[in-house]
């Protein structure tokens, strides 16, 4: 599926992710994270965007992720969030949760 805007969700507030999804300029899920524990969680944090993403059938983004110490389920909410606004979906895709 095609992004149709670029869209965000989340705050840069404690415990928190934010998630900004744009369209690609080349194939594929694309994600630039800016965490102080990306050394650490980075490829899990990846893994859950990723995973989010291709749930929702967006095959091609280009994701920016500032993360501020989000818990792997506020990352996933967060980035399905923003993969709605992305699609302009107006219903819930509750098969993805």
């Amino acid at each position: 599926m095609a992004i149709k805007k670029t869209a965000l969700a989340g705050t840069l507030e404690s415990s928190d992710i934010q998630i900004t999804l744009a369209p690609a300029a080349s194939g594929g899920i694309q994600i630039d994270l800016d965490s102080a524990v990306a050394s650490q969680y980075g490829d899990q944090i990846k893994k859950v965007i990723t995973a989010a993403l291709q749930g929702l059938g967006i095959t091609d983004a280009l994701v920016k992720a500032v993360d501020k110490g989000a818990l792997d389920c506020v990352i996933k909410a967060r980035t399905i969030a923003a993969g709605q606004r992305a699609l302009e979906q107006t219903e819930p895709a509750w098969e993805v949760l």
